[in-house]
């Protein structure tokens, strides 16, 4: 009978053991996901022919071990945003009208900042209002599709106005480390 009770309390410290190791690891590789890998800022005149110098801005991230199909769509995300801000944000506003474009690299996750100085709207009505619209309907309108396009890649989206009177469209992909 003590050589059961001692078994079994053996076995229990071993789980133990490795159940500590895991939560190690895991606190280990939440730590890394918070570090900032890799920070890239851009700025841009307002103007749709600088998407193709934006892109190429982008593509330094390529070097980095961030997973091709995340890549590509963080890609596509940044490109939408980007176009939004030219078309929409600053539609009224004189070509010299700044965009500011940040990147930051985590360990599991890539955050895209776009800061544009047009008028605030109200981009979760604008997100319902997407969603609401039939496919029908949204195949015939040449516009309205980059905010749901947005919302579908993004695991977090915002856009808020900003203390210096900016808007700024925060996109949040989380990946796994290849």
């Amino acid at each position: 009978m003590m050589l059961h009770i001692a078994e079994r309390l053996s076995y229990r410290r071993r789980v133990e053991g490795i159940v500590k190791s895991l939560l190690k690891k895991r606190k280990k590789n939440q730590h890394l996901g918070e570090k900032t890998m890799k920070k890239f800022q851009m700025q841009t005149e307002t103007d749709l022919n600088a998407l193709q110098m934006v892109l190429q801005w982008y593509d330094q991230l390529q070097t980095l071990p961030i997973p091709k199909r995340v890549w590509m769509q963080c890609q596509l995300a940044l490109a939408e945003g980007f176009t939004n801000a030219v078309r929409h944000a600053h539609k009224d506003l004189p070509p010299s009208t700044i965009i500011e474009l940040e990147v930051k690299v985590f360990g599991d996750r890539l955050k895209m900042k776009i800061w544009d100085c047009g008028k605030p709207f109200d981009f979760q009505a604008q997100l319902r209002k997407s969603l609401a619209e039939t496919e029908e309907l949204q195949a015939e309108k040449e516009g309205g599709r980059g905010v749901l396009l947005l919302q579908r890649i993004a695991d977090k989206l915002s856009y808020k106005r900003t203390d210096d009177g900016r808007n700024c469209l925060a996109i949040v992909k989380h990946f796994s480390v290849i």
